[in-house]
Parts: structure tokens; C-alpha cells; sequence
């Protein structure tokens, strides 16, 4: 048996200022008020859950077989205990490999690491004219079977097809050929659409919506800006209560007004915090990395040597701070953004919340919003 005792403990309707959690095998058994001074001084938050990163530490998903599960195992060190690994638009055989990897790290909860979901594609099947950091060549129509290149979009769909299991997120552009149809046919086969790198109008993001779509990937970033007489796709993920917007919370891809923007519009229960974190992440600033075998340099952000936004150096911990400090959440409704709401999207029950009979990944903090303790199913995986 466990007990985090004398925290302010983050429930999902209120704080619970001192209280206990107890802990048996990977399960939370108990929830109290009061206890012993153990913790006094730190919060104890649901584990974070981040639904889009690249890498981390000099990693990048797509670089190796092993990625992966090196990726898994430095995240606790920032407070995340489950995450859906990454992928940049890539031809079939490096796609092959990454859900093989995913598929692998799936297997089994790797002591000390974070829990590997279902892979977040942030595919193939995006606007050129809004692709970002995205490599144009390797962009593709769902229905091309020919004169594409190297592959074609068909072969790209029979490799997520052929691991079916593992892959739970997919990124699609609404406005292109085809793009419609196949919302449709990933949602039929049990996957997440998210709209993004997207320069569909109004009407194109809501039929994305009404074939299926159920997020946005993140929010304001590499879609049109929002016009008072074009409000296009950001402004349809703000108007829609059925989807759920991603939102990278590093204060540099969306200024913190427009993050109380869309907190405002959505509420927290319907905004996911992510990092969209790369390699860089981690990393002192003038560090070079990649991302999906693209340079990158680490400043604020990372850059593409052309000086393209191609991704952040955030981790959970500073997306958990920033709601906090720079945004004005409470903590109840910071953890709600980091941790409770994908747990929901994902449908990951039991996970994102701290309550009897939940599984017990939880973070414990130190007043200054630092790491202190992350606990995996019921085990300390940092400090290890």
C-alpha cells in the first residue's frame, strides 16, 4: 500500500486541501481529507496525457525501431504517464516501422516508462498550402492509386489498415479530393479524425465534422485565421461542442489570450492540452535535432532551417504551468485540459482522474508547478 498524504489533491470538481490518496497494486483504493505533513507543500494532479508528440530529448518517433520506447521511457521525468507517439507525414515502409514500434511498446507496461497508446498520425492526407514542417513529397489523395510519386495514398491507408490497433488518431485535411469519403472510412474502422493543416472554409470543416471528425489538431496553428465573414475551420471546432480541440500550450504557437479564447468558448472539458513536442524538447537552446529526419534547431520553439515553425520544445509539466500561470486556470481546470479530457477522448477509462477504483497514474508537484514523483500503474517511475 501507497499513501500520498498532507497534499492539496486535484479532484476533478474541486481541491481537496489537505487530503490522502491510497494506492494498492495499480489501483487508487481511497481518497481521504487530512493526513500525515508527508507532502505538505505539493499537489498531487492526475498523470498527464499527451495526445501529440514527436519526441523528446534528442529522440524523434520516426528515427529508429527503438524510439519509441526511449521516447516512453524519459517522459515521466516531465509528469506524463501516457502518451500517443507522433508520426510527420512519411512514405509506407518508415510508417511500417513506426507501428511496429508502437505495437511493440503496446505489449506490455515497460517498468519506468510512460504508458505507449494508440499512434497519432498527422498523416499524409493534409493541405500542401498548409502543411508547415510537413515534407510536401510525401503528402498524397486518399483516392489516388497512381502518379503520385514513390507511393500513393492507397498504400499509405493498407500499412495503418495492416496495424489497425495502433493506430487511434489520424489528422486529415477536410477541403481535399477524397478527404470526405475517407473521414468516413477511418471512423468506421474504429480511428479519431482530427481536422488540421487545413485551409478548409467554414462549410468544408463542418462536413468534416458531419462524416465523422471529432477534433482538431492543434488549434489556430497551420489553418486560416479567423475572419469575422470567413470564419473557417477554427472557427467551426470553437462553435461545435462534439469536438475536441488540441491546443499547443507553450505561449509561443498561440498567445495566451487566444488560449482564454478558446477555453472560454470550449471550457476546459472540451480542450486537450498538448506539446507537440519535438525532439528538441529537452534540449539547451542552439541544439539541432529532427523531426522525421528534417534539422531542427531549439530556441523557444523549434525551427526548420528555413526558419519554419516545425513544432515545440514543450513537455506536460510546462503545458500544465503555463494553463496555470500564464493563462489563469485553476488547477482543477488545468488537469482537466492535460489529463481528465483526453482520457475521455481517447476513452481511456480509468485513466485522467484521481478517484477510488481509478488506475493510479498521478503526478505529485511542488508549489513552484515542478515534478516531484510520477507514478505509473501504482509504481514510481520518477524519480526511478
Amino acid at each position: 500500500m501507497i499513501r500520498l498524504a498532507g497534499a492539496d489533491i486535484v479532484l476533478p470538481d474541486r481541491l481537496l486541501s489537505p487530503g490522502t490518496v491510497v494506492i494498492e497494486g495499480d489501483r487508487i483504493t481511497d481518497v481521504v481529507a487530512g493526513g500525515r505533513s508527508d507532502l505538505h507543500g505539493h499537489y498531487v494532479v492526475p498523470g498527464f496525457i499527451d495526445v501529440h508528440v514527436h519526441g523528446l530529448s534528442g529522440h524523434d518517433t520516426l528515427e529508429d525501431a527503438h524510439a519509441v520506447e526511449k521516447i516512453a521511457a524519459l517522459l515521466p521525468r516531465h509528469g506524463t504517464t501516457a502518451f500517443c507517439p507522433t508520426s510527420i507525414a512519411c512514405s509506407p515502409d518508415v510508417l511500417r516501422r513506426l507501428l511496429s514500434s508502437v505495437a511493440a511498446a503496446r505489449s506490455g507496461l515497460t517498468p519506468n516508462a510512460a504508458r505507449v497508446l494508440p499512434a497519432h498520425l498527422e498523416s499524409n492526407f493534409i493541405s500542401p498550402e498548409f502543411k508547415g514542417a510537413q515534407p510536401l513529397e510525401c503528402l498524397r489523395l486518399p483516392n489516388a492509386r497512381r502518379d503520385e510519386g514513390e507511393f500513393t495514398g492507397a498504400q499509405i491507408l493498407e500499412e495503418i489498415a495492416h496495424a489497425r490497433a495502433h493506430v487511434g488518431i489520424v489528422t486529415v485535411a477536410s477541403e481535399i479530393d477524397g478527404a470526405l469519403d475517407l473521414i468516413r472510412l477511418l471512423v468506421r474502422d474504429g480511428h479519431h479524425v482530427s481536422l488540421g493543416h487545413s485551409g478548409a472554409t467554414y462549410e468544408l470543416a463542418i462536413a468534416g465534422i458531419e462524416a465523422g471528425a471529432r477534433q482538431a489538431t492543434h488549434l489556430f496553428n497551420r489553418m486560416t485565421p479567423i475572419g469575422h465573414r470567413t470564419p473557417g475551420l477554427a472557427a467551426a471546432v470553437l462553435e461545435r461542442d462534439d469536438v475536441a480541440a488540441e491546443l499547443i500550450c507553450d505561449g509561443v504557437h498561440v498567445h495566451p489570450a487566444m488560449m482564454r479564447v478558446a477555453l472560454a468558448a470550449k471550457g476546459p472539458s472540451r480542450v486537450m492540452a498538448i506539446t507537440d513536442g519535438t525532439a528538441g524538447a529537452g534540449l539547451r537552446t542552439g541544439a539541432k535535432a529532427t523531426i522525421g529526419g528534417r534539422r531542427i534547431s531549439v530556441s523557444d520553439a523549434a525551427y526548420l532551417d528555413d526558419g519554419t515553425l516545425a513544432g515545440s520544445v514543450l513537455t506536460m509539466d510546462g503545458a500544465f504551468a503555463k494553463l496555470v500561470t500564464a493563462v489563469g486556470l485553476t488547477l482543477v481546470d488545468a488537469a482537466t485540459a492535460c489529463s481528465t479530457t483526453p482520457a475521455r477522448e481517447l476513452q481511456l477509462h480509468g485513466l485522467g482522474v484521481i478517484a477510488p477504483g481509478a488506475t493510479a497514474d498521478l503526478v505529485v508537484l511542488d508549489r513552484e508547478l515542478n515534478v516531484v514523483r510520477t507514478y505509473v500503474a501504482g509504481q514510481l517511475a520518477w524519480p526511478a
